[in-house]
């Protein structure tokens, strides 16, 4: 993976990933599609995630729960509000309790990921939107920008595998 930018910007409460990976469009689309992939990859490696609701279709909704080195267990949610395959995902991300339901409806961020054709292989660019500068410093404190650079560092070597289990 080459990170090619990291952007966070107050003025308009996002923080912007843009990657590009040596894997065609459909398959980098795939670590997002499969539960068994993203797994893989979302969180970073000492908070690795298990995802045990997923519905990868508009309007539906995963429940997650990453597990630190310590054993302990954050939980989260997301709803899909949006897919265009294999092109963009939209979906909202909020913390969760233990049962996986949201804990504040109103304390989201919006997420947008975009996958294009880029040279040899794929750019893909996350923007997460978030609904007040204190939450996106809040959410920074908390280690977001360093968590999700080492998260999106661990899909190449899931691109690199040869079968992909479905």
């Amino acid at each position: 993976m080459t990170l090619v930018q990291t952007h966070k910007d107050v003025e308009n409460l996002t923080l912007t990933f843009t990657t590009e990976f040596e894997a065609d469009v459909e398959r980098v689309w795939q670590v997002w599609e499969d539960p068994r992939q993203l797994e893989r990859w979302w969180g970073p490696p000492t908070w690795p995630a298990t995802f045990d609701t997923y519905d990868f279709s508009p309007g539906g909704n995963a429940r997650y729960f990453m597990t630190g080195p310590d054993g302990n267990k954050e939980h989260g949610w997301w709803k899909i509000t949006a897919i265009d395959a294999p092109n963009r995902l939209e979906f909202e991300d909020g913390f969760a309790d233990k049962n996986g339901d949201p804990v504040d409806v109103t304390d989201v961020t919006r997420c947008v990921v975009t996958f294009e054709p880029s040279g040899s292989g794929t750019r893909m660019t996350s923007v997460t939107t978030f609904r007040s500068a204190e939450q996106l410093e809040e959410m920074s404190k908390m280690g977001m920008e360093e968590g999700m650079t080492q998260a999106l560092g661990q899909i190449d070597g899931i691109l690199a595998e040869t079968s992909v289990s479905r």
